[in-house]
């Protein structure tokens, strides 16, 4: 990168490298571990926390009151994900503090992450567990109404030789031998259950306060598989994470899809470049530049402008600082695969793809019904926005390229190549651009927001 030249640009496989191996991310986790742990020697503390290679193991809290599920859910969790159980005993929270500190620093712990069942339990317990640096990345509560709990709890019945536990009504053993030896837990009469429930809700909306950043209330009161099956898919959610993103939009679809409208209001609303090849085209041979005046007798010819000509015009957009600070938004380009495998070769790589999908009556209807007022500029639609008045109704002209024979070969030449685009970019989105903008709009943004899932 020469900081000496103007406009400045960055090289991009720059951004795409931190971005591929979460060197934001790596560098936040460990900032945050020399904050809480304060070590003597930052430097090898760092070295320790790179061979522990655990960035992304479960760190899960399962809270809730007495008979929710807490222990069949984090029985579950631990067999689908092949991590460590950790179960609360009634002894006191700073001992408590201290041997879960301990448990954790075990290498299984380390390497596999692990399931907090039932703890914390108050604020108290939540804040030692902060001091010690045990911050879970997931917090999930079970709730019920209280008359299904205490109900729950009366049967509930223990093995002793396992300590497996089971429930009269929905989890009764089939071997005669083990029905034979349950018994009752301690402390499930309904008088003990209802103190626990009063506890347990004095103490709760401050645990929420604590972990409600990345809290999620599960409904406890339907079938054990539909209650594991929401764990489960929030917990296989990563939080967004702080560490910088530079969006990389990338616009694809048929001709009316309104790939020029949801870049604009991309663009708008999150300040990031919206750049149209095609405008760029344009802009290179109005401000007569060496690559604009290679351009120009192609426009004048009406023939396609070579891909290597648009592909240095592009990249060299790209790389400008706005574009790799602030991010970009590029729509009518790559148009086949070759030009999308050239991009990549270039570096040029979006980082989130969309598809907006649109019948073809549909761009028949939207494209060949607009026309352009010569006087002013405006643009109408005869459906969407007629002209106002007569006079301004008969003056209107429409674009040659608007002409239905254009827009058939316009759409043929885009189905020939698009599922070889769809292939390549598997990551895409696919979008029902035939609504309402605004709620494609909608819909473009919660992808763009949201973050990766591992």
């Amino acid at each position: 990168m020469d900081a000496t030249a103007r406009p400045l640009r960055v090289p991009p496989e720059m951004g795409i490298y931190a971005e591929k191996h979460e060197l934001f991310q790596l560098l936040q986790n460990m900032l945050e571990g020399l904050l809480i742990h304060k070590p003597d020697e930052p430097i090898q503390y760092m070295i320790s926390h790179l061979k522990q290679d655990n960035d992304h193991v479960p760190r899960i809290c399962i809270l809730g009151p007495p008979a929710s599920g807490k222990t069949t859910i984090a029985t579950w969790l631990c067999k689908q994900l092949n991590t460590p159980r950790i179960t609360q005993e009634k002894i006191p929270n700073a001992l408590w503090a201290s041997l879960i500190q301990e448990r954790l620093s075990n290498v299984d712990c380390i390497k596999q992450g692990w399931i907090l069942e039932g703890f914390p339990e108050n604020r108290d317990q939540a804040w030692m567990l902060q001091s010690a640096g045990i911050t879970p990345r997931h917090v999930v509560v079970l709730y019920a109404p209280d008359t299904v709990l205490i109900e729950r709890n009366l049967g509930k019945r223990i093995d002793p030789s396992t300590k497996e536990v089971y429930h009269t009504t929905f989890d009764w053993p089939s071997d005669p031998l083990v029905q034979q030896r349950l018994v009752e837990a301690e402390g499930i009469s309904e008088q003990e259950t209802a103190k626990h429930l009063l506890e347990y809700h004095r103490n709760f909306p401050r645990v929420f306060q604590i972990y409600q950043q990345i809290l999620k209330s599960i409904n406890a009161d339907q079938p054990c598989a539909d209650v594991f099956s929401q764990v489960l898919t929030y917990i296989q959610t990563w939080c967004r994470s702080a560490a910088p993103f530079t969006p990389r939009i990338l616009f694809c679809g048929p001709p009316g899809s309104g790939k020029s409208l949801q870049a604009a209001l991309i663009a708008q609303k999150y300040n990031i470049v919206n750049i149209c090849c095609g405008q760029l085209l344009k802009e290179a041979v109005a401000d007569k530049t060496k690559l604009g005046e290679l351009i120009k007798p192609y426009f004048d010819s009406g023939w396609p402008v070579p891909d290597n000509i648009v592909l240095k015009l592009l990249a060299d957009r790209l790389n400008r600082l706005d574009c790799m600070t602030d991010g970009w938004v590029l729509h009518g380009f790559p148009k086949d695969l070759d030009q999308a495998e050239q991009m990549e070769r270039a570096g040029i790589i979006p980082n989130r793809i969309f598809f907006l999908n649109l019948p073809s009556e549909s761009v028949m209807e939207r494209l060949a019904q607009r026309m352009i007022d010569p006087v002013t500029g405006e643009r109408y639609h005869a459906m969407y926005k007629p002209a106002p008045l007569p006079d301004v109704q008969a003056r209107l002209k429409q674009n040659p390229k608007d002409t239905e024979e254009n827009i058939r070969i316009c759409l043929e030449t885009y189905y020939r190549h698009a599922g070889d685009l769809a292939e390549f970019y598997e990551d895409a989105f696919y979008i029902n651009a035939d609504q309402d903008p605004y709620v494609v709009f909608e819909y473009i943004e919660s992808c763009i927001v949201k973050p990766s899932t591992v």
